[in-house]
């Protein structure tokens, strides 16, 4: 997943938004669980695994909402700054991507639906996994 992530970002030219920078974060952390848990088997760490990508599952739809305008979210990347306090410094630190656009999809799914669904899968491989002989 952060691989294509990457490859989004970097090959695709799709910067990301600053919840797809949230969505990465579990990932990152499962594949440290995973290299982890690979010299040093343990249920513990195997648990702990499912936790963070339930955690990026969870973070995944909770930006999907956002993109299809269920809820509202981080004014850093769906708002506009108050126009009390309106400055070029405050303009400029605005993130140029925002969290409430859908800069592609398959099949009516966005990258974040998609990011949701494929870590319930993670999810459940790390649950497997508990169930293995250490």
């Amino acid at each position: 997943m952060l691989l294509g992530a990457f490859a989004f970002q970097y090959i695709g030219g799709m910067a990301p938004c600053e919840l797809c920078i949230w969505q990465r974060w579990p990932h990152g952390i499962a594949i440290a669980l995973g290299v982890i848990i690979y010299f040093v088997p343990n249920r513990s760490i195997a648990f702990l695994g499912a936790l963070v990508v339930l955690a990026g599952a969870g973070i995944a739809f909770f930006h999907a909402g956002v993109e299809l305008k269920y809820w509202a979210g981080p004014d850093t990347c769906t708002g506009l700054p108050d126009l009390g306090t309106l400055s070029v410094e405050a303009l400029w630190s605005r993130p140029v991507v925002r969290c409430d656009d859908i800069p592609w999809s398959m099949w009516g799914i966005s990258m974040a639906g998609w990011n949701g669904i494929i870590s319930l899968g993670l999810a459940a491989i790390w649950g497997f996994s508990l169930r293995a002989k250490n």
